[in-house]
């Protein structure tokens, strides 16, 4: 079983922004992680993810590419979300999630689905408006 936390939400004006971090009761280095998004009456959105492997391959949504940022610390315990420029439809509450699969496909795999993640976080709310 993997606990999994997230934090760093908040209520920001558009043009700032805020760094989302998700710590797991497991070292996050050999997992792929993945940053999901849910806005009231809107389905989840995959936002961004990062594989588990040494190439740390990260992909991200349109909506979010050159604004948003995956990463994991050296530690390996925590992955941060870099969200800049911040918009007021990126409103929603944010969840990690984690297949929980060691190096899975050779630790070159993750995937903006969340139908293929296992654990998840509880969230944190994102809220941006002036």
């Amino acid at each position: 079983q993997v606990h999994i936390v997230e934090s760093g939400g908040g209520l920001v004006q558009p043009g700032e922004s805020l760094r989302l971090s998700c710590k797991a009761s497991v070292t996050w280095d050999y997992y792929a992680i993945g940053w999901f998004r849910q806005a009231p009456g809107k389905e989840r959105e995959g936002v961004s993810c990062i594989s588990g492997g040494d190439d740390k391959q990260t992909y991200y949504a349109d909506s979010v590419k050159g604004r948003f940022t995956i990463s994991k610390d050296n530690a390996k315990t925590t992955v941060y979300l870099q969200m800049d420029n911040l918009k007021p439809e990126d409103t929603a509450v944010y969840y990690c999630a984690t297949d929980g699969i060691f190096e899975r496909d050779g630790g070159s795999w993750c995937s903006l689905h969340g139908d293929e993640y296992e654990y998840w976080g509880q969230g944190t709310q994102v809220s941006v408006s002036s």
